[in-house]
């Protein structure tokens, strides 16, 4: 299974990745592990991606190190979320490898602010990524 996987992971290095990169004017939050952006492509206003500087696909594979400065990250952009974009929910989302949808592998963490509204029925959530199993009730 491991083997598999790996083979669906891109061959993309740090040279042409394009968040081993970042546009320090789009840096909204850093640390020295990582950073945070408003994503290029957002699904709701404040979509934020919280990125490590590290060129690592499997944001499971990171240092623990890594994966705490991702975690305070997430929350400096909760609150500035809060703040500016006044959502009524988050939804914290990461895709490991291409079945599950990452299209830059470079590992990223998306945090989506979710607004009543923004869907017919959100019950479900992250479920819905298989849209016939989202129910469970």
């Amino acid at each position: 299974m491991f083997i598999r996987w790996q083979m669906n992971m891109s061959p993309m290095t740090g040279k042409d990745c394009p968040f081993c990169h970042p546009d320090d004017s789009r840096i909204i939050f850093q640390d020295t592990r990582a950073y945070a952006v408003f994503d290029a492509y957002p699904v709701n206003p404040g979509h934020m991606l919280v990125i490590p500087f590290e060129h690592e696909p499997d944001v499971l594979l990171l240092p623990d190190d890594t994966r705490a400065s991702i975690d305070r990250i997430l929350s400096k952009c909760r609150d500035h979320l809060d703040e500016e974009f006044n959502p009524d929910g988050f939804n914290i989302g990461v895709n490991i490898g291409r079945p599950a949808g990452q299209t830059i592998m470079h590992a990223h963490v998306h945090l989506i602010p979710r607004y009543l509204g923004d869907v017919d029925d959100p019950r479900g959530g992250v479920r819905g990524v298989i849209p016939q199993r989202r129910d469970y009730g």
